[in-house]
């Protein structure tokens, strides 16, 4: 299919669909097709030479739950966009009521031959049971973080193969964790996404393997671990390389992980120089290499200190750093989770650096793979939300700073909080970049806090556990967050943590032609121009100033671009325009950073 005849079919169902009325897209939707479409190696962390991308056009099918496997389908779908999506070319609701299925074919390459081979999948909103060759091979439920089955027993000795995916998402009436999707959108709540929305893609492997890496950094030990989960084998070696010299190696006997002792030169990573090394972890039994993966690794340490005024500082690697970044929801009009290309994604990121910033706040969201070793390359911290979930109330119900109430949620939905939670955790915490972990956004699902943030930290003792940001406050964790609109405000400080405004701002600017809804938008303060918004944005942060020399160390504005009928980003929906003057604030943004940071 042509890019004119993909994009105009796109435009055609957007314009005809309720819930996505508009025919806003990004100017990288015009470069989509079938054949190019997310074509990158997804999984940078942990890399095999061999792949091979099942990316593309599926059959699609929308049937009642519970309904028998479709002998026929509705129409063509792209993946790896949700249904509900201009370029998905689709652009349906599925709904509680109902179910979505896929199918493909696909042949395995003749190399093949003697291997394993493993189907692995991005992200699936939410319940995903996948057939091969009418075998089942598995069901996963979470709709943020990749799975994977070992699908060799079902596939065929020769010629083409099948896969059949059948996928229910009951969004917002569901207990599942499903961020700012609701049936009906408005105000801060968006367009459901239904379905896969990240890469699918086979690989090959040795039937010993490797299945995943842990990788810590330990600054204060200058040592590197690495933990592996593997599939039988002994001995996992790790060759730590710089610049393609070998600096450092290690092995261990399974299944411990592998300590490294870093040169004495160490390179500490950071938004100035954020340095990496590759590595290449090797799986060997007797002698014999059974798998190899190539990964890269940081060494960087967060903490807190309580500096000369008595004001409890952020640090990295043993440095005050006031760590200042936009909200980043990572939504688009024609791809809404997914990026029409790799290239849409890491603009985002790149203009986040140009304004000045040092920090993104990803927001109730999980990124592909390849956002985060991007923000780790480019020096790009990051403050991680878990996805909230179950029946979250409206803004601000159920808030109390000073005592807080926790209710109205099931057992069901806390086991999936957790399990998913727990998932977000051992998918994300080989990033360097990831500096905080929030499991709490406001008030939204929140529950037995003091356990969970307990919890996050023991599991992940390397990071900060920022426990509820702007939530129901309870006198645990590392960081206490407050949000205040429009402007920052301090009106709660815990001495013994790091106090930071997780978020401020929301700077409304509707540029006709650029806009979700044309005749219904919304921002916290309005503006009619890009200078009003660029004085008011550095009115702020003036005040931000002033907070940070008693007690902030961190902050967050919101946001970096518009998303649906939220018209408070710094940049457009579409990313077509910059809404304020980008020199102005990047001087701004810089010189808030370097006053509160040492050098």
């Amino acid at each position: 299919m042509k890019t004119s005849r993909l994009i105009a079919a796109a435009l055609t169902v957007a314009a005809s669909f309720a819930l996505n009325a508009q025919s806003l897209m990004t100017p990288w939707a015009a470069d989509v097709t079938p054949e190019n479409v997310w074509s990158q190696y997804p999984r940078p962390i942990m890399e095999r030479p061999d792949w091979l991308n099942l990316n593309g056009q599926w059959d699609y099918a929308i049937l009642p739950k519970g309904a028998a496997t479709p002998t026929g389908y509705d129409g063509k779908i792209l993946v790896p966009f949700a249904v509900e999506s201009a370029l998905s070319g689709v652009g349906k609701t599925v709904g509680e009521n109902n179910e979505l299925w896929y199918r493909r074919s696909f042949k395995t390459p003749s190399s093949w031959k003697g291997k394993d081979v493993k189907l692995n999948f991005g992200a699936v909103d939410w319940r995903a049971d996948v057939w091969v060759n009418g075998v089942k091979v598995g069901s996963h439920e979470g709709g943020y973080c990749p799975f994977s089955f070992n699908i060799t027993g079902a596939l065929k000795p020769k010629g083409e193969n099948e896969i059949v995916v059948r996928v229910f998402d009951p969004t917002d009436a569901g207990f599942q964790p499903r961020g700012k999707q609701v049936a009906n959108p408005h105000g801060i709540w968006y367009t459901p996404v239904t379905g896969i929305w990240q890469t699918v893609w086979l690989e090959p492997v040795s039937p010993r393997h490797i299945e995943n890496l842990c990788i810590t950094p330990d600054v204060d030990r200058n040592s590197l671990t690495v933990g592996t989960s593997a599939t039988g084998g002994s001995v996992v070696k790790v060759d730590v390389f710089d610049n393609g010299r070998l600096v450092a190696s290690s092995s261990a006997l399974q299944p411990s992980a592998v300590e490294i002792e870093m040169p004495a030169d160490v390179k500490l990573w950071s938004p100035a120089d954020p340095h990496l090394y590759d590595l290449t972890v090797t799986l060997s039994e007797n002698g014999k290499t059974l798998d190899t993966v190539k990964s890269y690794a940081a060494m960087r340490k967060i903490a807190t200190r309580r500096d000369s005024t008595g004001v409890m500082r952020l640090t990295l690697n043993d440095k005050d750093i006031f760590q200042f970044g936009p909200l980043d929801q990572g939504w688009w009009p024609d791809g809404l989770y997914t990026a029409p290309s790799y290239e849409a994604m890491i603009y985002d990121v790149d203009k986040t650096r140009d304004l000045g910033f040092n920090m993104i706040r990803k927001h109730i969201k999980v990124e592909p793979d390849l956002w985060y070793t991007y923000c780790d390359r480019a020096g790009v911290l990051v403050w991680q939300d878990m996805p909230n979930g179950d029946k979250s109330p409206n803004r601000w119900q159920n808030r109390n700073y000073f005592k807080g109430e926790e209710k109205g949620r099931s057992e069901e939905s806390d086991r999936q909080h957790r399990k998913e939670l727990k998932e977000m955790i051992d998918h994300l915490r080989s990033y360097p970049c990831i500096v905080s972990w929030i499991p709490f956004n406001e008030s939204w699902g929140q529950y037995n806090t003091a356990e969970i943030a307990k919890w996050v930290k023991d599991y992940d003792p390397s990071r900060l556990v920022n426990p509820a940001s702007g939530g129901n406050f309870f006198d645990c964790g590392d960081i206490l967050d407050v949000h205040n609109y429009p402007g920052p405000r301090a009106f709660l400080i815990n001495n013994d943590k790091a106090n930071v405004i997780g978020e401020y701002g929301g700077i409304g600017y509707a540029i006709d032609g650029h806009l979700w809804k044309p005749d219904r938008n919304w921002g916290y303060v309005q503006f009619k121009s890009s200078d009003d918004v660029t004085d008011q944005y550095i009115k702020y942060l003036d005040e931000l100033r002033n907070l940070a020399r008693i007690c902030y160390t961190g902050a967050v504005y919101t946001q970096t671009t518009d998303v649906e009928i939220e018209v408070n980003g710094l940049i457009t929906y579409d990313r077509k325009i910059m809404k304020v003057d980008e020199d102005r604030i990047r001087k701004a943004n810089e010189a808030i950073i370097n006053d509160f940071s040492q050098k």
